[in-house]
């Protein structure tokens, strides 16, 4: 019995030691985050925003071919509402 208590009693330590160093790792993780986003704001997407206002719209040909791509897949019940690079 005795080993039984020891064995239960280090079972509960083990469990409170990863509980809280899983807590630890959550919270410096948001901490981290956190300060990565204020000393390096994203430039992806002021990159993005401008890439996509050069790209303009796609060429009529191109919508059109769209559209029939589009009519045959879904029996003429689907269109094309815009068209953008991702």
């Amino acid at each position: 019995m005795e080993n039984l208590g020891i064995g239960l009693q280090l079972m509960i330590v083990g469990m409170c030691t990863v509980f809280l160093i899983l807590i630890i790792v959550i919270y410096g993780g948001k901490l981290l985050i956190m300060a990565v986003n204020r000393l390096a704001p994203e430039e992806m997407a002021a990159a993005r925003k401008t890439a996509q206002s050069q790209a303009g719209t796609a060429s009529p040909s191109t919508m059109a071919v769209l559209n029939e791509v589009v009519k045959q897949l879904t029996g003429g019940k689907g269109h094309v509402s815009s068209v953008r690079k991702i």
